[in-house]
């Protein structure tokens, strides 16, 4: 392996020999090199001599850099490498956002070993010898896909460790423990912080083959209600057999999460996409009434929308992140309804210049209709193909009209207008032009005559 932080690894390694001690990978570097996975976070944890002694050593190879004092966590300027030293008592109270740790380099491995979560991330490996460290049977664990916590004392000390579980789960396609399933039901994750939440739930997002996986283990150990009591309240809201045969609105979010980790990587935003699958359907458990038999959820897609801000404010700041999810649901369903009715391209046009963003709207709307297969895979979805070939055409042209040149201020400008608050309504106009295909030369000539209307109409007769 010749990645420069490994080799740099080497070198701490070496020169921590030197003065004494032994240098070892840890966490999820050991566990995905087991695992043939490529992982480029390289953390490696130093035994054996002081601080001061550390600190000298990195000061030897390069700018040292204190990356988390109080977790004893050190780096080099230039190199994504993170370099701890072992903890020793913490002294913190359980549930805190922020756990603080004093450092204790002479602990020993097992003894550092036994604070982590779970097993596969217990491992150790020698950097040097390459001899690997398994106290508490991590290489079982990988071998038997399974999510094991390490000690039942320590595991509670922070309670994020319930979403990690659910996320690694997701992401490797293990099976957690019931053990460990649970100890994770007991823990109050209330006082988390928000951002640490949502970084769990990114991860499952954006890493997992299977992201439905971390919801329904957050489902099984009970731990939903607290940070996704919109998801939770998709439980049993049913919907109309003859569009959803697959069952309740929890089951199709699930196929549609699933089927939007297959096209994440054609989507201009990823992450945006995932959150923006999981949320589509929000506003179907208020939405949703039954007329005569027959179960309906008109207007769930502008519902949603508020479900989605409430549920995405309560872990990130990302306004912009927000807005994209929140444009998608309110947008959802209409690719395909248009295709449905035949729409004109007018609709298209103005549909696409509504949207944050057309293309991510369409695989949206795509994994949406194919979220409909049932779950035991008897039912087939109708071929999507000819939906697709239609809204590709009608992106295509409004892509096309977009690229041609259109009306501007400037122009208004030099056809000798002063700027104001006319401009709005003209430019508007013309853009409703541009949209139509219309060239330049005719939203020009529209624009020039609103405003030479709106000058007519400001003169007012003399009152003398």
């Amino acid at each position: 392996m010749t990645d420069k932080n490994v080799e740099m690894a080497r070198r701490v390694a070496r020169a921590v020999a030197a003065a004494g001690g032994r240098t070892y990978y840890v966490g999820g570097f050991v566990r995905d090199r087991l695992l043939g996975r490529d992982n480029k976070d390289v953390d490696v944890e130093v035994h054996g001599i002081s601080v001061r002694a550390l600190e000298g050593v990195l000061d030897g190879l390069g700018e040292r850099l204190a990356m988390g004092e109080s977790f004893g966590i050190m780096g080099l300027r230039h190199y994504d490498l993170d370099i701890a030293m072992p903890r020793g008592d913490r002294t913190a109270d359980r549930g805190c956002r922020e756990l603080e740790a004093g450092v204790n380099p002479f602990v020993g491995p097992e003894r550092a070993a036994r604070r982590r979560d779970f097993t596969i991330n217990a491992l150790m490996e020698d950097v040097l010898s390459g001899e690997v460290l398994d106290f508490f049977g991590g290489r079982d664990d990988l071998a038997r896909g399974r999510i094991r916590h390490v000690d039942s004392s320590t595991f509670v000390e922070d309670s994020l460790r319930v979403l990690r579980a659910a996320q690694f789960a997701a992401r490797f396609g293990f099976e957690v423990a019931p053990e460990t399933r649970e100890l994770c039901a007991t823990l109050d994750l209330a006082e988390l912080a928000g951002e640490r939440i949502f970084g769990e739930l990114a991860k499952a997002l954006l890493k997992a083959e299977h992201p439905s996986v971390f919801f329904e283990e957050l489902r099984r150990m009970g731990q939903l209600d607290v940070w996704f009591a919109e998801v939770e309240a998709l439980v049993g809201v049913t919907q109309n057999q003859r569009y959803h045969p697959e069952g309740d609105v929890w089951t199709h979010t699930m196929q549609v999460v699933d089927r939007a980790a297959v096209m994440r990587e054609r989507s201009k935003d990823a992450l945006g996409l995932m959150l923006a699958a999981v949320c589509h359907d929000f506003g179907k458990a208020s939405a949703r009434q039954e007329v005569n038999g027959v179960v309906h959820a008109y207007g769930h897609e502008i519902e949603g929308v508020p479900l989605a801000r409430r549920f995405l404010g309560r872990m990130t700041r990302e306004r912009q992140l927000a807005s994209y999810v929140a444009n998608m649901v309110e947008l959802h369903m209409r690719p395909n309804q248009l295709v449905a009715n035949g729409s004109r391209a007018k609709k298209y046009m103005h549909l696409f210049d509504a949207s944050v963003c057309p293309m991510d709207l369409l695989l949206l709307a795509r994994v949406d209709h194919e979220g409909r297969v049932s779950a035991d895979g008897l039912m087939r979805p109708v071929d999507y193909a000819p939906i697709e070939e239609t809204l590709r055409r009608m992106l295509a042209e409004y892509d096309r009209r977009m690229a041609l040149p259109y009306a501007t201020g400037r122009d208004l400008v030099e056809a000798g207008f002063a700027p104001g608050p006319a401009f709005g309504e003209a430019l508007t106009y013309a853009h409703k032009l541009r949209l139509a295909g219309r060239p330049k030369e005719d939203q020009i000539a529209s624009a020039v005559a609103i405003l030479r209307k709106g000058e007519r109409t400001s003169v007012r007769p003399s009152m003398a």
